[in-house]
């Protein structure tokens, strides 16, 4: 994106003459068209014409920011992914435990969320390039989140040496995942409490 910058010493450098300063409130409408065509239609009938419909902007606008459709979801994803989700710090594997399915609960039941990632988790299967920024976008942020999880519980001595931080998340989210997005069910009174203890106690014995 072609603006305005600022340097180190704090003084405002010039786009060139000529060049093409892309509206930072264009950009976020386009955004957020996408995430809602995304839920609406799915990746595969998805179209730059009803992004910009979407987006109250002509398809140039889109065009100007993207090459095509999957270039703008890939960067959409990235985008996502650089947000991360902050490893919590509660001073016990179960609160840390339970504070991870709190957000990942939050995210998975968000309406726009759970209408694109499976989506684009079937588009995955057949695409390599939307495969790695899912890859980045949901597991590789999460591995960072649960290794911390399991390094501080060792620490703590509430978890033995050598205890997997991979398995870890299967056991945390997995569960969640499956009733979330596969069988898309709805969460009973005191499920976030109750998976949250199994996961401790199965993460004590593995």
């Amino acid at each position: 994106m072609l603006r305005a910058m600022t340097t180190e010493r704090g003084t405002r450098r010039r786009a060139p003459a000529g060049a093409a300063v892309l509206r930072e409130d264009v950009t976020d409408a386009i955004r957020a068209a996408v995430f809602e065509e995304l839920a609406a239609v799915g990746f595969a009938r998805m179209s730059i014409e009803g992004i910009a419909r979407r987006a109250g902007v002509g398809k140039t606008a889109v065009y100007r920011r993207w090459k095509s459709k999957l270039a703008l979801v890939l960067d959409l994803v990235a985008a996502v992914a650089a947000q991360g989700m902050p490893a919590p710090a509660t001073g016990s594997l179960h609160g840390d435990v339970r504070a991870v399915l709190e957000l990942a609960a939050y995210a998975l039941r968000h309406p726009v969320a759970s209408q694109v990632i499976p989506d684009l988790l079937v588009e995955a299967a057949r695409n390599p390039e939307i495969s790695e920024a899912i890859k980045a976008a949901l597991l590789d942020q999460q591995q960072g989140v649960a290794a911390v999880v399991v390094r501080e519980a060792v620490a703590r001595g509430e978890l033995p040496e050598g205890s997997d931080p991979d398995r870890a998340l299967d056991l945390i989210v997995g569960p969640l995942y499956w009733r979330l997005v596969v069988v898309r069910g709805e969460l009973p009174k005191g499920y976030l409490d109750d998976l949250a203890a199994s996961a401790v106690a199965a993460l004590k014995h593995v």
